[in-house]
Protein backbone atom coordinates (compact mmCIF):
# COMPACT_ATOMS: atom_id res chain seq x y z
CA UNK A 1 0.00 0.00 0.00
CA UNK A 2 0.78 3.84 -0.69
CA UNK A 3 2.97 5.31 2.19
CA UNK A 4 0.95 7.96 3.84
CA UNK A 5 3.01 9.53 6.53
CA UNK A 6 0.02 9.86 8.62
CA UNK A 7 -0.14 8.46 12.43
CA UNK A 8 -2.53 6.20 14.59
CA UNK A 9 -2.68 6.19 17.93
CA UNK A 10 -4.09 3.01 19.30
CA UNK A 11 -4.51 2.17 23.47
CA UNK A 12 -4.41 -1.12 24.16
CA UNK A 13 -1.81 -1.98 21.45
CA UNK A 14 -0.03 -5.41 23.36
CA UNK A 15 -2.26 -7.56 22.57
CA UNK A 16 -5.44 -8.63 20.66
CA UNK A 17 -7.51 -6.14 18.83
CA UNK A 18 -5.12 -3.45 19.40
CA UNK A 19 -2.22 -5.70 17.53
CA UNK A 20 -4.12 -6.48 14.76
CA UNK A 21 -5.31 -2.80 14.61
CA UNK A 22 -1.57 -1.66 14.67
CA UNK A 23 -0.75 -4.37 11.78
CA UNK A 24 -3.17 -3.12 9.63
CA UNK A 25 -2.41 0.39 9.97
CA UNK A 26 1.68 -0.36 9.15
CA UNK A 27 0.06 -2.05 6.28
CA UNK A 28 -1.52 0.93 5.62
CA UNK A 29 1.18 3.04 5.15
CA UNK A 30 1.03 4.70 8.72
CA UNK A 31 3.35 5.57 11.09
CA UNK A 32 2.21 4.58 15.26
CA UNK A 33 2.18 5.47 18.75
CA UNK A 34 1.25 2.16 20.65
CA UNK A 35 -0.40 2.84 24.16
CA UNK A 36 -0.58 0.15 26.88
CA UNK A 37 1.04 -1.09 30.19
CA UNK A 38 2.92 -3.99 28.79
CA UNK A 39 6.12 -2.32 27.23
CA UNK A 40 7.96 -5.13 26.56
CA UNK A 41 5.23 -6.62 24.06
CA UNK A 42 4.87 -3.22 22.63
CA UNK A 43 8.81 -3.24 21.71
CA UNK A 44 8.72 -6.69 20.51
CA UNK A 45 5.30 -5.36 17.90
CA UNK A 46 7.40 -2.33 17.45
CA UNK A 47 10.25 -4.24 15.89
CA UNK A 48 7.92 -6.16 14.03
CA UNK A 49 6.41 -3.86 12.35
CA UNK A 50 9.43 -1.60 11.60
CA UNK A 51 11.35 -4.46 10.14
CA UNK A 52 8.32 -5.70 7.95
CA UNK A 53 6.70 -2.64 6.68
CA UNK A 54 9.43 0.09 7.11
CA UNK A 55 6.74 2.26 9.64
CA UNK A 56 7.58 4.47 12.58
CA UNK A 57 6.60 3.34 15.78
CA UNK A 58 6.38 5.16 18.88
CA UNK A 59 5.82 2.95 22.29
CA UNK A 60 4.48 4.65 25.33
CA UNK A 61 4.03 2.81 28.39
CA UNK A 62 1.71 3.77 29.99
CA UNK A 63 -1.78 2.77 32.43
CA UNK A 64 -5.00 4.29 31.47
CA UNK A 65 -6.25 3.30 34.69
CA UNK A 66 -4.34 6.04 36.32
CA UNK A 67 -6.54 9.29 36.61
CA UNK A 68 -3.71 11.68 35.07
CA UNK A 69 -2.57 9.23 31.90
CA UNK A 70 -4.65 10.36 29.02
CA UNK A 71 -2.94 13.75 29.72
CA UNK A 72 0.26 12.33 30.14
CA UNK A 73 -0.08 10.17 26.71
CA UNK A 74 -1.46 13.63 24.81
CA UNK A 75 1.33 15.59 25.84
CA UNK A 76 4.12 12.92 25.49
CA UNK A 77 2.69 12.80 21.56
CA UNK A 78 2.53 16.62 21.88
CA UNK A 79 6.48 17.31 22.76
CA UNK A 80 7.39 14.43 20.15
CA UNK A 81 5.88 16.42 17.47
CA UNK A 82 3.51 14.05 16.55
CA UNK A 83 0.10 14.82 14.94
CA UNK A 84 -2.45 12.22 15.38
CA UNK A 85 -4.62 11.47 12.46
CA UNK A 86 -6.58 8.17 13.63
CA UNK A 87 -7.46 7.77 17.47
CA UNK A 88 -8.09 4.20 18.10
CA UNK A 89 -9.76 4.64 22.01
CA UNK A 90 -9.32 0.36 22.09
CA UNK A 91 -7.90 -0.18 25.52
CA UNK A 92 -10.64 -1.65 27.93
CA UNK A 93 -11.41 -4.50 30.33
CA UNK A 94 -14.49 -6.25 31.76
CA UNK A 95 -15.04 -8.95 34.98
CA UNK A 96 -17.38 -11.22 35.32
CA UNK A 97 -19.26 -11.41 38.92
CA UNK A 98 -22.06 -9.86 40.73
CA UNK A 99 -22.24 -6.00 41.77
CA UNK A 100 -22.41 -6.75 44.98
CA UNK A 101 -19.59 -9.01 45.50
CA UNK A 102 -16.94 -7.69 42.97
CA UNK A 103 -14.33 -5.93 44.75
CA UNK A 104 -15.11 -2.17 44.22
CA UNK A 105 -11.82 -0.86 42.98
CA UNK A 106 -11.81 -3.36 40.02
CA UNK A 107 -15.18 -1.47 39.11
CA UNK A 108 -14.40 2.11 39.43
CA UNK A 109 -10.64 1.02 37.74
CA UNK A 110 -12.93 -0.40 34.57
CA UNK A 111 -15.13 2.62 34.56
CA UNK A 112 -11.82 4.74 34.42
CA UNK A 113 -10.66 2.77 31.67
CA UNK A 114 -13.25 2.13 29.54
CA UNK A 115 -15.07 5.50 30.02
CA UNK A 116 -12.84 8.07 31.58
CA UNK A 117 -9.75 7.68 29.55
CA UNK A 118 -11.56 7.00 26.13
CA UNK A 119 -13.62 10.62 26.94
CA UNK A 120 -10.59 12.38 27.91
CA UNK A 121 -8.25 11.07 24.72
CA UNK A 122 -11.72 11.81 22.55
CA UNK A 123 -11.80 15.39 23.99
CA UNK A 124 -8.37 16.28 24.14
CA UNK A 125 -7.78 15.35 20.24
CA UNK A 126 -11.41 16.28 18.42
CA UNK A 127 -10.86 19.67 18.73
CA UNK A 128 -7.39 19.58 17.05
CA UNK A 129 -8.81 17.12 14.13
CA UNK A 130 -11.68 19.54 13.65
CA UNK A 131 -9.64 22.65 13.41
CA UNK A 132 -7.19 20.87 10.34
CA UNK A 133 -10.45 19.85 8.33
CA UNK A 134 -9.62 15.77 9.43
CA UNK A 135 -9.15 13.46 11.37
CA UNK A 136 -11.21 9.68 12.39
CA UNK A 137 -12.23 8.50 15.91
CA UNK A 138 -12.23 4.32 16.40
CA UNK A 139 -14.29 3.79 19.78
CA UNK A 140 -14.34 0.28 20.65
CA UNK A 141 -17.68 -0.67 22.10
CA UNK A 142 -19.62 -3.66 22.57
CA UNK A 143 -23.54 -5.41 21.87
CA UNK A 144 -23.31 -5.30 25.49
CA UNK A 145 -23.56 -1.42 25.16
CA UNK A 146 -27.27 -2.67 23.62
CA UNK A 147 -28.34 -4.07 27.11
CA UNK A 148 -28.28 -4.42 30.42
CA UNK A 149 -25.95 -7.20 31.53
CA UNK A 150 -26.48 -8.86 35.02
CA UNK A 151 -23.11 -10.53 36.26
CA UNK A 152 -20.52 -7.97 34.23
CA UNK A 153 -22.97 -4.88 35.66
CA UNK A 154 -20.34 -2.23 35.08
CA UNK A 155 -18.59 -3.95 32.33
CA UNK A 156 -21.84 -3.31 29.90
CA UNK A 157 -22.99 -0.11 31.30
CA UNK A 158 -19.68 1.44 30.51
CA UNK A 159 -20.41 0.30 26.99
CA UNK A 160 -23.95 1.48 26.97
CA UNK A 161 -21.93 4.79 27.72
CA UNK A 162 -19.07 4.70 24.87
CA UNK A 163 -21.71 3.96 21.81
CA UNK A 164 -24.24 6.63 23.54
CA UNK A 165 -21.21 9.62 23.53
CA UNK A 166 -19.90 8.45 19.98
CA UNK A 167 -22.90 8.13 18.26
CA UNK A 168 -23.77 11.56 19.12
CA UNK A 169 -20.24 12.85 18.68
CA UNK A 170 -20.17 11.28 15.23
CA UNK A 171 -23.51 13.37 14.43
CA UNK A 172 -21.59 16.44 15.95
CA UNK A 173 -19.18 16.18 13.56
CA UNK A 174 -20.58 14.64 10.35
CA UNK A 175 -19.94 18.13 8.40
CA UNK A 176 -16.38 19.07 10.08
CA UNK A 177 -14.50 16.12 7.59
CA UNK A 178 -13.43 14.11 10.92
CA UNK A 179 -15.57 10.77 11.59
CA UNK A 180 -15.97 9.02 14.85
CA UNK A 181 -16.96 5.28 14.39
CA UNK A 182 -18.22 3.03 17.31
CA UNK A 183 -16.83 -0.88 16.59
CA UNK A 184 -19.09 -3.49 18.24
CA UNK A 185 -17.32 -6.86 18.27
CA UNK A 186 -18.58 -10.61 18.41
CA UNK A 187 -17.05 -12.91 21.26
CA UNK A 188 -13.17 -12.81 20.22
CA UNK A 189 -10.41 -15.18 21.17
CA UNK A 190 -8.48 -12.75 23.30
CA UNK A 191 -6.39 -11.71 26.27
CA UNK A 192 -9.28 -9.56 27.13
CA UNK A 193 -11.92 -12.83 27.39
CA UNK A 194 -9.19 -14.75 29.69
CA UNK A 195 -8.66 -11.87 31.59
CA UNK A 196 -12.76 -11.16 31.93
CA UNK A 197 -13.27 -14.77 33.29
CA UNK A 198 -15.46 -15.44 30.66
CA UNK A 199 -13.86 -18.21 28.45
CA UNK A 200 -15.82 -20.95 29.83
CA UNK A 201 -19.24 -19.34 29.37
CA UNK A 202 -22.10 -20.22 26.89
CA UNK A 203 -21.49 -16.52 25.69
CA UNK A 204 -18.01 -17.18 24.63
CA UNK A 205 -18.95 -20.77 22.83
CA UNK A 206 -17.86 -19.48 19.54
CA UNK A 207 -14.84 -17.17 19.70
CA UNK A 208 -13.79 -15.50 16.22
CA UNK A 209 -9.86 -14.65 15.65
CA UNK A 210 -9.10 -10.48 16.99
CA UNK A 211 -7.57 -10.24 13.31
CA UNK A 212 -11.56 -10.43 11.84
CA UNK A 213 -12.95 -7.89 14.35
CA UNK A 214 -9.56 -5.34 13.55
CA UNK A 215 -10.00 -5.54 9.97
CA UNK A 216 -14.05 -4.68 9.54
CA UNK A 217 -13.18 -1.80 12.79
CA UNK A 218 -10.95 -0.23 10.11
CA UNK A 219 -12.84 -0.20 6.92
CA UNK A 220 -15.65 0.93 8.91
CA UNK A 221 -13.38 4.08 10.15
CA UNK A 222 -11.74 4.50 7.15
CA UNK A 223 -15.40 4.75 5.63
CA UNK A 224 -16.38 7.08 8.01
CA UNK A 225 -18.89 4.75 8.92
CA UNK A 226 -20.90 5.61 12.78
CA UNK A 227 -21.21 2.20 13.81
CA UNK A 228 -19.56 -0.98 12.47
CA UNK A 229 -19.77 -4.81 13.76
CA UNK A 230 -17.29 -7.50 14.05
CA UNK A 231 -16.73 -11.05 14.50
CA UNK A 232 -20.64 -11.49 15.36
CA UNK A 233 -22.05 -15.32 14.54
CA UNK A 234 -25.55 -14.98 13.36
CA UNK A 235 -27.00 -15.46 16.53
CA UNK A 236 -25.25 -12.54 18.12
CA UNK A 237 -26.21 -10.81 15.10
CA UNK A 238 -30.12 -11.77 16.17
CA UNK A 239 -30.06 -11.75 19.23
CA UNK A 240 -28.45 -7.90 19.21
CA UNK A 241 -31.16 -7.14 16.83
CA UNK A 242 -34.05 -8.76 19.06
CA UNK A 243 -33.24 -6.64 22.40
CA UNK A 244 -35.34 -3.71 22.22
CA UNK A 245 -38.22 -6.32 21.48
CA UNK A 246 -37.72 -8.77 23.99
CA UNK A 247 -39.05 -7.88 27.71
CA UNK A 248 -35.90 -6.61 29.78
CA UNK A 249 -36.50 -9.26 32.42
CA UNK A 250 -36.59 -12.09 30.11
CA UNK A 251 -33.47 -10.43 28.12
CA UNK A 252 -31.31 -10.45 31.56
CA UNK A 253 -32.21 -13.46 32.37
CA UNK A 254 -30.99 -15.13 29.17
CA UNK A 255 -27.75 -13.01 29.37
CA UNK A 256 -27.37 -13.67 33.22
CA UNK A 257 -27.75 -17.56 32.30
CA UNK A 258 -25.43 -17.52 29.18
CA UNK A 259 -22.55 -15.61 31.30
CA UNK A 260 -22.59 -18.00 33.98
CA UNK A 261 -19.70 -20.66 34.00
CA UNK A 262 -20.55 -23.78 32.22
CA UNK A 263 -19.66 -26.01 35.38
CA UNK A 264 -21.07 -23.68 37.78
Amino acid sequence: MTKTQKTALITGASSGLGVELARLHAQNGDDLVLVARSVGKMESLKEELEKQYGTAVTVIGKDLSQPTAPEEVYEEVKRLGIEVEYLINNAGFGGRGTFAERPMEQELMMIQVDIVALTKLTKLYLPEMISRGHGRILNVSSPAGEMPGPLQAVYYASKAYVTSLSNAVWYEAKDTGVTVTTLLPGAMDSGFTRASDMQNTKLFEHMVSPAIVAKAGFEGMMRGKMTVTGGLTLMQKVFTNLTHFIPKKLLMKQIYEMQQLKNS
